[in-house]
């Protein structure tokens, strides 16, 4: 998934967002809400983790702009703050789930998959198709019997495949939704992660190019 982090404390951002890579997820960083609007202007982010006390802009007015723009970016807000009158705020200005802080990494990163499968249409938590099977919560993947290793690139490709059932994605969606804002698009990169993830799952291939539009497992 694409996750942008707001934290305007810069260990803690990088230390959420190292976390979530080792989830598989291409993470965006921002330090205050000016920014934080910037990006969720061009991107469309599945999770945002937003801290609610933002310089420049707060972000209780980044989480009211998302929701005003009818976005399908799900809100996970950080707090200091653990009163019960600071969770209802938070959730009765649009957020979708509140951590308070401090938090443990693990359930950081469970209740972001979980608001990150509500952002689009329902899957299922485990994704299976073409004798593949896909376990985001435990980062496996299996064919058949065999387990697959794969990096943490290739498994977000393999996930977006599956998840799309069965219709084409485009180089460009994979590189939108697996790649963070400092990939270079003139790279190849999705085209050498494509290849290499063929070559770990195996024969016969499950990967099929669908040429001028992408890829896809039939």
């Amino acid at each position: 998934m694409r996750v942008l982090v707001v934290e305007d404390e810069p260990m803690l951002a990088d230390a959420v967002a190292e976390w979530l890579r080792g989830q598989a997820h291409a993470v965006d960083l921002a330090h205050d809400g000016a920014a934080a609007l910037e990006r969720v202007g061009v991107v469309d982010y599945d999770v945002v983790v937003l801290d609610r006390d933002l310089p420049l802009v707060h972000g209780d007015d980044v989480c009211r702009a998302l929701v005003a723009s009818m976005s399908a970016t799900r809100v996970l807000m950080l707090t200091a703050a653990a009163d019960v009158s600071d969770r209802v705020c938070g959730l009765a200005l649009g957020a979708d789930d509140y951590l308070v802080k401090p938090f443990a990494f693990p359930e950081l990163a469970a209740r972001v998959l979980a608001l990150g499968r509500r952002s689009r249409p329902a899957a299922p938590p485990v994704l299976r198709r073409a004798g593949l099977t896909l376990d985001p919560a435990r980062g496996e993947v299996f064919r058949g019997s065999r387990y697959v290793p794969l990096s943490k690139k290739e498994f977000a490709v393999l996930a977006e495949l599956l998840r799309a059932d069965g219709a084409a994605v485009s180089a460009e969606q994979l590189l939108e939704k697996a790649w963070d804002e400092n990939a270079d698009p003139f790279t190849g990169a999705v085209r050498l992660a494509v290849l290499k993830l063929r070559r770990k799952l195996g024969d016969p291939p499950v990967v099929e190019t669908v040429t001028g539009v992408g890829y896809r497992i039939p």
